[in-house]
């Protein structure tokens, strides 16, 4: 029987050396229990039990529209523009029709409103050419369309056809980070966080309720903490009150939806 090999040193440094062996993946975490969670999207859910995206659509195809149409635009200044707009063009036929040209005219209060009245024409040929004018389903299929990437694909998958999804905006990006809800440095970050740690109970409408919450409570230049139903439970260093506003539901939002 021959004698085995004796393991060299360089072997025997590289297995005990911590420094060489490999660190298992950490999670990025949130900084609140499943309590306190259940606790927050609750609060969320009786502030608002339904709420709505506020772009103006009539139907996915200007779903898809609006929503290439609001990167770096407020929906505000959006729907100003696509009111006119989805008159006469609702369908990706009747968008060719029209012609970037005219395209042009109409969402030219829009910035980058000429590199969009070139998408939205591509957009729309693609739907016709390899979709047979039916926006789909799939996020693997949206983000084949023209202008249209991950966080538009969520929110016309949720909206258009109620799949669950989280679109993380500059509103949700910053509320992730600022109270430490889903501490991350990018959205694909953030929504692999809430997409987690959101009670599935609450997932459906919770994009809306933290949009909604960073639009009018949360803001960005100064958080209006004393208006926050969350105050109490808020683990941002900047927040100005601890006491939570009242817990009532807020009028209905006024905004148009899928037919």
């Amino acid at each position: 029987m021959t004698e085995a090999k004796p393991k060299s040193s360089t072997q025997t440094l590289k297995k005990s050396n911590p420094a060489t062996r490999r660190k298992p993946a950490t999670r990025r975490r949130t900084a609140y229990s499943k309590a306190e969670l259940e606790e927050i999207f609750r609060r969320f859910s009786i502030q608002r039990p339904e709420p709505k995206g506020e772009l103006e659509h009539v139907n996915p195809f200007t779903l898809v529209v609006a929503v290439a149409l609001s990167a770096q635009a407020t929906d505000a200044g959006v729907n100003k523009a696509t009111r006119a707009l989805f008159k006469v063009a609702d369908t990706p036929e009747k968008m060719l029709d029209l012609g970037e040209e005219k395209v042009r005219d109409y969402i030219k209060t829009i910035g980058l409103y000429r590199n969009k009245a070139k998408n939205v024409i591509a957009l729309s040929q693609k739907l016709v050419d390899d979709f047979g004018s039916v926006v789909p389903r799939t996020r693997e299929e949206l983000v084949t369309l023209p202008g249209v990437g991950r966080k538009t694909a969520n929110v016309v998958m949720s909206m258009a056809f109620g799949i669950p999804t989280m679109a993380v905006d500059t509103h949700i990006l910053r509320i992730g980070n600022r109270i430490k809800l889903a501490p991350g440095k990018t959205p694909d970050e953030i929504e692999e966080i809430l997409m987690r740690i959101i009670p599935e109970e609450y997932l459906f409408h919770a994009h809306h309720w933290l949009i909604l919450h960073g639009r009018y409570c949360c803001k960005a230049r100064r958080p209006e903490c004393e208006k926050c139903v969350i105050a109490d439970i808020c683990k941002s260093p900047e927040k100005t009150c601890v006491v939570p506003a009242p817990l009532v539901e807020l009028p209905p939002q006024e905004i148009s939806a899928v037919e």
